[in-house]
């Protein structure tokens, strides 16, 4: 009897395990359906959802297509005198330090901006007093606003106001004395520098005197300074007294007489190239001290400077023509009479060059030293000869 009651007992208690062990079964059944449901959504938390940034590109200057190529007519911008008055202000009471360092932390930011943005090419003039060739330089921005941008550099003292609808209007930056030959010439062109990087959407950067006309229209010379990374600059080892003869070893080892290069002051640059110029402080400060004459800073400081520290950056020669007789200690200079058409052409492709890996006779964007006069005789040639 004893063992019958024990053996119903043990029948009793398997029949409790296995409604345990079943309840406990369904239980984790349910609660696991409940947790792999929400951890499916979470896959694409972990799993890329497009295809992934390229890496930044490096710092030196490879070639490179138009970023926005531009034909005549086409810049989808009025000349409008509102318009104008809407560009980036160039008014401001800072002195050369604080505009140098304010001028050094802007960043770009390209990839940031609009699908639609254009980039702008800075128009820089150091001039003692007027633009002389202004309407001719009207002529040639006409119909583009919003690409370009100007900055002038005048003696302080010429406060002669240009018309309203002038696209010189505003224009003039605060500027200081410069006398020919001394660091204050390397002082103003770091000062335009400076002035148009403030702009970030200023990519190119051309530095220009008074007497400069555009051998090119708009366009061709907009796409020429957009299509490439390569700054116009430049930049060769003169081994003659008025090349390394200037060098002074004192500069040494900080520049050494191999590093010593000479070249126009009249460039046109790249946006990385200007923020690395205006960071300056080491090389400056040796021109400062130790470059004085027969050293002419504004022929050799441009030229050591990227030598030095950016190579890779540079053509080594500029895109602004001039004429330099033989020995001659100044360049030829061009008034009314002097102004042919067979002139123009041999400046616009005389020459044989590189361009983006390859020969081309389009080498000089702009020419030099032609006088008031000029204007007379380049105001009537038809638009077919410069193209504006």
């Amino acid at each position: 009897m004893f063992f019958k009651s024990h053996a119903v007992s043990g029948r009793i208690f398997q029949l409790f395990l296995f409604i345990v062990g079943l309840s406990v079964g369904i239980a984790f059944s349910i609660c696991l359906k409940i947790s792999f449901s929400f951890t499916i959504p979470s896959l694409p938390f972990f799993l890329p959802t497009s295809t992934p940034e390229p890496p930044p590109q490096s710092r030196q200057a490879t070639p490179a297509q138009p970023v926005a190529a531009v034909t005549n007519g086409a810049s989808g911008y009025s000349n409008d005198v509102s318009l104008r008055k809407n560009m980036f202000s160039i008014s401001h009471t800072m002195s050369d330090e604080e505009l140098l360092l304010k001028a050094s932390r802007v960043l770009p930011e390209v990839q940031n901006f609009p699908e639609n943005f254009v980039p702008k090419v800075a128009f820089m003039f150091l001039t003692p007093g007027p633009l002389p060739l202004t309407p001719l330089w009207e002529r040639f921005f006409k119909g583009y606003e919003g690409m370009y941008s100007i900055y002038v550099h005048p003696h302080p003292s010429y406060n002669k106001s240009m018309s309203r609808d002038s696209v010189f209007y505003g224009r003039n930056i605060p500027s200081k004395p410069v006398y020919w030959g001394t660091m204050s010439m390397i002082d103003a062109e770091r000062r335009l520098l400076a002035n148009a990087l403030l702009d970030s959407s200023n990519q190119r950067f051309v530095l220009l005197s008074d007497s400069c006309i555009p051998v090119f229209n708009f366009t061709t010379i907009y796409n020429y300074f957009i299509g490439t990374n390569y700054s116009f600059l430049g930049s060769f080892d003169d081994p003659r007294i008025m090349g390394r003869g200037r060098y002074n070893r004192k500069m040494g080892p900080t520049i050494t007489i191999e590093q010593w290069r000479k070249g126009s002051q009249w460039f046109e640059i790249h946006r990385d190239l200007a923020m690395e110029i205006v960071s300056d402080r080491k090389y400056y400060k040796l021109f400062l001290e130790f470059c004085s004459k027969p050293c002419y800073s504004d022929e050799h400081y441009f030229p050591t400077l990227v030598n030095i520290l950016f190579p890779g950056m540079n053509s080594n020669r500029t895109v602004t023509w001039v004429n330099w007789p033989r020995d001659g200690p100044h360049p030829s200079r061009f008034g009314w009479i002097d102004v042919k058409v067979e002139l123009l052409n041999q400046i616009r492709h005389g020459s044989e060059c590189i361009y983006n890996g390859n020969t081309t006779h389009v080498c000089h964007l702009f020419a030099r030293k032609f006088l008031p006069s000029a204007l007379r005789t380049l105001s009537r040639f038809d638009p077919s000869v410069l193209g504006y």
